[in-house]
Order: structure tokens, then C-alpha cells, then sequence
């Protein structure tokens, strides 16, 4: 019991990298005294799909070696095994390290599709980790945070007019809806000339804004923001085939205007307060004069109209 024994799996402690186990032996199967071997060693392993020892070996270059040429493929290594290992906060700031400390890295525009794809698995649902291990949280506003960095990496790349909508799509789920227009319409008015994209943000806008009225009973503004967004698709974009579902929408939205301001001219008469009521009434006519209601609200005017006569002045 008192003979030396080696360890079969010691454990090791690397600043910046933190604890791992290593079989004895292994070392010196992935370390290397130049940056370029070592960097072979991480994609030997890599290509083997012995993620933990890529990880190590890609990240000693950056350790050892920060301000080689070989530096920003180790960073690509090392989110890619992130990605493998499932821990996609931990592969997006890699990432973002490429973006910042190597923007001439011949990765660059699959680094920005490669955070996109990221983002967009927690849009979907993919929950945000403690400790890059543990899954605590799903975030829709951490999400937009994301995109808003991939669209600040690159404003005008191939994958930002799609982060520019995601924004938007992750501030709907996250119901701000005010917010969701404000991506979308950055969206539409940046990225004017590709169709698709504006046609799309203009589309999700009106979208946006009537579930916002949807969620509001009474308010006025939302519904009409959201006729105007559709209108303008409308008019911008006549042969996209989401122009019979906007005009469906902008019926609809249209009767709960008129519906909205027939039920706060009752409000307002069931109160006696006869010149509120008749102005929401006529607004009812103003909107749509031969709605179901209108009949109702022009036989209301009629009858307070000698109430509204005979009240006090004053």
C-alpha cells in the first residue's frame, strides 16, 4: 500500500480552462511545442470526434500562442466542440472572440451563421445555462441580444437582415410588441432592397401590432397601427400572396375598432355623460357606416341628441 502508484486518471487545473481529468500518458499524445503542430493536434482530434481533447488542444494554442496565425482557427475550434457538447452560450462567445480579435479570420461568414443557427435554437426553446451546465432559463429577451449582436457584427452580411427579423420574432414571444415593430421596421427600412426581407418585416409588423390590440380591449391605437401596417404591405407589396390574409385581417380589425367604440359609447351613456356617447357613436359611423352597429349607433344619436339639448350648460 505504501509503493507509488500513478493515478490512471489525475485530475489537472489549466488558467482559463479549468479543471479536467486526464488519463496518464494522454498529454503527450495532443501537446505540442509549436503552434501549428498543436493546432494539428486539435484538428486531428476533432476530425476523430474527441471533442474534450480538441477542445484542450485548440485552447492551449490560445493560451500559449494568442497572437499567432494560428489563434483564430483554434477559436473556431473551440466553438465548434462547444456546439458538439452542446454548451451554445460557451460556442457563441467563441465566436464573438473571432468576430472582435480576428475580423479577418477566413472563418468570418460561417462564424456569423453558425451564431445565427445558435440564436435560433434558443428561440426555439433551447434554455440558457448556469455555469455552461446547468439549463435555468429560456430567455426570449437574452435571444434578441443575441441577434442584436450578430446584426452589430455584421449590419449589411448575408446572415443580418435575417437576425434584424429574428429580433423581432423573439420580442413577439417575449409579447413586447412595441419592440417587435421597432425590429421589424429597422428591418424594412434597412434592408429596402432585398424584397423578401422587406416584404416580410413589413408583413410581421402589422402582425405585431394587432396582436398588441388583441391584448388591449379598448385600445383604439393598436388596431388602427395595425390597418396602417397592413395597408402599407398592401401597397408596396400587391402581388405577395399574404395580401388576402391582411386584408382579412385589417376586416377584422376594422369591426373591433367599430366594436370597441360602440361598446365605449354605452359606457359613456350608461353613465349620462350624453356628448362622450354621441361622439363614440359617431365614431362608429366614421369607421364604418354599414357595419351591423352603425344602424344601432345612428338611432342612439337620435335619442340623445334631446338629452344632450336639455342637460345643463356648463
Amino acid at each position: 500500500m505504501l509503493l507509488p502508484l500513478r493515478s490512471p486518471a489525475p485530475l489537472i487545473y489549466v488558467p482559463g480552462e479549468g479543471w479536467y481529468y486526464e488519463p496518464y500518458g494522454e498529454s503527450a499524445q495532443w501537446q505540442r511545442t509549436r503552434a501549428k503542430d498543436q493546432l494539428q493536434a486539435a484538428e486531428d482530434a476533432f476530425t476523430a470526434k474527441n471533442y474534450s481533447v480538441a477542445l484542450r488542444a485548440a485552447r492551449r494554442v490560445l493560451r500559449v500562442w494568442p497572437f499567432s496565425d494560428y489563434a483564430p482557427r483554434a477559436e473556431y475550434l473551440v466553438g465548434r466542440c462547444m456546439e458538439v457538447k452542446g454548451k451554445d452560450e460557451a460556442a457563441f462567445n467563441a465566436y464573438q472572440h473571432i468576430i472582435e480579435k480576428y475580423p479577418k479570420s477566413a472563418e468570418y461568414n460561417e462564424v456569423l451563421w453558425r451564431q445565427f443557427a445558435i440564436a435560433d435554437r434558443f428561440l426555439n426553446g433551447e434554455w440558457f445555462r448556469l455555469w455552461n451546465t446547468i439549463p435555468i432559463y429560456s430567455s426570449m429577451d437574452e435571444t434578441a441580444k443575441l441577434y442584436d449582436k450578430i446584426v452589430a457584427n455584421g449590419p449589411y452580411s448575408e446572415v443580418a437582415p435575417h437576425a434584424q427579423l429574428n429580433i423581432g420574432a423573439a420580442r413577439e414571444k417575449q409579447r413586447d410588441f412595441a419592440s417587435a415593430v421597432a425590429a421589424y421596421d429597422t428591418a424594412a427600412d434597412r434592408y429596402n432592397g432585398e424584397p423578401l426581407i422587406a416584404a416580410d418585416a413589413m408583413y410581421r409588423a402589422g402582425v405585431a401590432w394587432q396582436k398588441q390590440a388583441d391584448t388591449a380591449e379598448y385600445d383604439q391605437s393598436a388596431a388602427a397601427q395595425a390597418i396602417a401596417a397592413y395597408t402599407d404591405f398592401q401597397v408596396v407589396f400587391p402581388d405577395d400572396p399574404r395580401v388576402a390574409t391582411a386584408q382579412d385581417a385589417i376586416v377584422k380589425l376594422k369591426a373591433e375598432q367599430v366594436r370597441g367604440s360602440f361598446e365605449i359609447a354605452k359606457f359613456y351613456e350608461s353613465n349620462h355623460k350624453w356628448a362622450g356617447a354621441i361622439i363614440y357613436y359617431n365614431d362608429v359611423l366614421q369607421l364604418d357606416a354599414n357595419s351591423p352597429l352603425a344602424a344601432q349607433a345612428r338611432q342612439r344619436i337620435e335619442i340623445l341628441k334631446p338629452r344632450l339639448q336639455a342637460a345643463p350648460q356648463g
